[in-house]
């Protein structure tokens, strides 16, 4: 009798490995491109599996997507303890630092926003929202004001820097210290603009 190489994990072990399969696909590929076929082919298992585990493509494009931007989130999270603008130059020296690390899914994230799914893009504005959160603080911290106009400028500005990460963090030989001086003061910049 042939031995049975595939390892016999709990469900929860089975959904994580699907997971980190799907996020590690993000590395080298866009999110639509992350089809059931493909990954019940790399995981060994049958696509019966992951409709039953995610119920659609979709479902399977949400749950990747939530894991990559956990991950993110949690790569970047604001060190306590720090006086605030050495919290916001820590937070931003991360974010460069994973997305260096961590490009191809960084990119997937960020330009999934043009997925059809509005749940995905749900997923990811979440994480936007969470980043925008995290650099109020810094400015509120600061003394600056609790305005809306406070909120929409850095919220603004999570999608300026987004950019900016793409264009000088990916694909280019610039110094992380240089893209983390740019990022802080375009951050302190917006806020000032505020009058």
């Amino acid at each position: 009798m042939e031995n049975d190489r595939r390892t016999r994990l709990t469900p929860d072990e089975r959904r994580a490995q699907l997971v980190a399969l799907g996020v590690a696909f993000l590395a080298d590929n866009p999110l639509d491109q992350l089809t059931i076929d493909d990954l019940s082919a790399r995981a060994g298992v049958s696509r019966g599996l992951l409709f039953h585990y995610f119920g659609s493509k979709q479902g399977l494009h949400r749950e990747v997507v939530r894991t990559a931007r956990d991950a993110m989130l949690h790569a970047t999270e604001p060190v306590d303890g720090l006086p605030p603008l050495d919290r916001l130059h820590d937070t931003l020296e991360r974010i460069v630092a994973f997305v260096r690390e961590h490009s191809g899914t960084f990119y997937s994230l960020v330009r999934g926003v043009a997925s059809g799914d509005t749940e995905v893009r749900q997923v990811v504005e979440e994480a936007r929202a969470e980043q925008a959160e995290r650099v109020v603080a810094v400015f509120l911290e600061l003394g600056a004001a609790d305005t809306p106009m406070l909120r929409i400028a850095l919220r603004s500005w999570i999608a300026f820097a987004e950019e900016a990460l793409v264009e000088s963090a990916i694909g280019t030989d610039l110094a992380s210290e240089e893209i983390v001086g740019f990022l802080e003061r375009s951050a302190r910049g917006v806020v000032d603009a505020l009058g």
